[in-house]
């Protein structure tokens, strides 16, 4: 008879399978590349068939390895809705969110005490990424769901709550930092929605500006601020208390919508009560 098939093996391959490296898949399981490999392994020989055609850019499914995903998934959460319906401990399982580094700074660590003091069973894996990342991170499965902005707080999407983008500096006006004529700027790259508003703001309002930094990290950007070198921009809740808004002759910046995406593949419990947790809390934080 053959041996029943190991339901972590079968989470490494389902994680292998959307990430394409194992590398990656380490970093999502918590394990070493070559753990994550040994684990494969053992995954194909309890099948007698291999699952992945490996090459120096990383991994991509072989035929077989196409169809047994499609069962893998199913097995997943099957098991995860079967512990969480008979368990009296509640919800169990985990689960791959992402969010930009603004959003985990202000928001994040409320939301998960919550949740976790709720449901302590459920392992929540974090991703820091900016939105257009995230998307893809989204379309490829390798997270399950993340908070996502959208430059259009009137959206016909779901938005949980609207955030304000604001001019931040070391001192309390713009005057005060000295700059002359031409204001520098510390901005994240030119995909992010905070690039793009601050340079749309900038240009409508006829005001010169220089992109003298560029950093995707939220404590980079803090830290040019900081330094009275260049003003950056970012969400209103994200700002720390020792650095200003700045306000005119600074034109106003756009307020983004703030909303949860999830990825293309069936929820499980364990997601879709942290999104509707997410939906609870989140609009009062």
């Amino acid at each position: 008879m053959q041996a029943p098939l190991d339901l972590r093996l079968l989470a490494t391959f389902v994680r292998a399978a959307h990430s394409g490296t194992l590398s990656a898949t380490a970093v999502q399981v918590g394990r070493t590349q070559s753990a994550v490999t040994m684990q494969i392994q053992r995954l194909e020989d309890a099948l007698g068939q291999s699952l992945f055609h490996r090459s120096g850019s990383g991994v991509r499914l072989t035929g077989s390895g196409e169809r047994f995903l499609a069962y893998a998934e199913r097995i997943l959460k099957i098991h995860d809705e079967a512990i969480s319906a008979f368990s009296d401990k509640g919800l169990h399982g985990s689960m791959t969110f992402g969010s930009p580094e603004d959003y985990l700074s202000a928001f994040f660590p409320a939301l998960l005490k919550s949740f976790g003091t709720r449901y302590p069973d459920v392992e929540i894996k974090v991703v820091s990424a900016p939105t257009v990342e995230l998307r893809t991170l989204l379309h490829s499965r390798q997270i399950d769901l993340a908070l996502v902005s959208t430059p259009n707080a009137n959206s016909s999407e779901e938005i949980v709550r609207t955030e304000a983008l604001v001019w931040v500096g070391s001192k309390p006006t713009l005057a005060l930092h000295n700059f002359g004529d031409i204001v520098p700027l510390a901005l994240p790259a030119s995909n992010a929605m905070d690039h793009r508003a601050a340079c749309d703001a900038m240009a409508n309002a006829k005001l010169q500006y220089k992109i003298s930094y560029a950093s995707n990290s939220l404590a980079g950007l803090i830290a040019v601020a900081r330094s009275g070198l260049a003003i950056s921009v970012m969400t209103q809740e994200a700002v720390p208390p020792d650095l200003h808004i700045l306000n005119a002759p600074l034109p106003q910046l756009s307020r983004l919508g703030v909303l949860i995406a999830f990825a293309d593949s069936e929820r499980s419990p364990a997601v879709e009560a942290f999104a509707n947790h997410i939906r609870s809390v989140l609009p009062s934080l």
